[in-house]
């Protein structure tokens, strides 16, 4: 039988992209406390990575789940979905990329979309921990995008298959340049103020410090795209954030994926545009990438009729997909959109 849920409907009052997306600010989801045991990821460069190890006692897999721009192994949304994958059979390792979260003060610098030299060693430790089950992945938003570009590159390969075995992707962006676009528009300045902050204290937090025409630059940030340009491209390598832009979107070379992955989006998303993930869609050029639209759903928000406190809608369709994956059990045609 294929395995399916019902259409999401969006619940009141979190109805429109906005308040969809806002909602675990608005209400914080009553969580239990954080067990999850601190996994330190030794970096070649120096200095280390946090993760948090989520165990099962019989896992189906085990799940690298990474957080989006600003966030850490310890937000809300992220933790929910944690919970909502061991609910459905799945250990966990929740990554905080460098940079971020409880792990900050373990290594210099920060994240970008494309950090594959950092990847390699958490999988390396994902695949020790997954003892011989498979090793998928869970991104959101910008978590979405770093592990997309992880599995579309060969030196990450094991064995000559994908770095991962299947592959879940929930409000990312697919061409950078287009959602730091969408992200400076007026209506989201609210954001972008907030996105911003956080990055720049994430920077101003480095264990090593920052040199002086990086804390010069950042006085003038006031967008993501100024932030990229002043501190994420030079660091990472690029000569100007359109140089990032164009290297780190897994757009450009998504035909050559070939692990199973799903990109689920709503329409309304007030952060990343949908129109890449519709052409997607209807221009089926990438065999590997089931993509799921929903009308409604907000950015990475999801929360539907039927929701509990541990589990939104989002969460329980990300987990039911990778089980009909795993178990090559089909799943049903009909999209769960309204």
């Amino acid at each position: 039988m294929a395995m399916a849920l019902s259409a999401f409907k969006s619940r009141f009052p979190w109805w429109g992209g906005d308040l969809q997306t806002l909602r675990d600010t608005l209400r914080l989801p009553k969580l239990p406390p954080d067990r999850g045991v601190p996994v330190p990821v030794q970096l070649p460069c120096g200095g280390a990575l946090l993760a948090f190890h989520d165990p099962h006692p019989k896992p189906l897999a085990l799940v690298l789940l990474l957080h989006g721009l600003g966030g850490s192994s310890d937000r809300e949304g992220l933790r929910r979905m944690g919970l909502a994958l061991q609910a459905n059979g799945f250990a966990v390792l929740r990554l905080n990329l460098r940079g971020a979260g409880k792990g900050r003060a373990l290594a210099p610098g920060s994240y970008a979309a494309l950090c594959n030299q950092d990847l390699a060693p958490v999988l390396a430790v994902g695949r020790g921990l997954a003892a011989g089950k498979p090793l998928v992945g869970v991104g959101i938003s910008l978590g979405g995008t770093i592990l997309l570009n992880a599995c579309l590159d060969p030196g990450l390969n094991i064995d000559g298959k994908s770095c991962l075995d299947a592959l879940v992707c929930t409000s990312s962006p697919l061409d950078l340049g287009l959602c730091s676009a969408s992200i400076e528009r007026p209506r989201n300045r609210i954001y972008q103020h907030w996105l911003v902050k956080r990055l720049v204290q994430q920077t101003l937090e480095d264990p090593v410090g920052i040199n002086e025409h990086e804390r010069h630059a950042l006085r003038k940030v006031r967008t993501i795209r100024d932030f990229d340009e002043a501190i994420t491209a030079p660091r990472w390598g690029y000569s100007n954030a359109a140089a990032y832009y164009k290297a780190a979107s897994p757009i450009h070379k998504l035909s050559e994926l070939k692990v199973p992955s799903l990109l689920l989006q709503a329409l309304d998303d007030p952060w990343v545009t949908a129109s890449t993930a519709q052409r997607l869609r209807d221009e089926q050029t990438c065999p590997s990438l089931k993509v799921v639209l929903t009308p409604n759903g907000g950015h990475n928000g999801f929360h539907g009729k039927g929701d509990d406190p541990l589990a939104c809608w989002g969460d329980r369709f990300t987990a039911q997909w990778l089980k009909a994956v795993l178990l090559d059990q089909p799943f049903s045609d009909r999209l769960p959109i309204d």
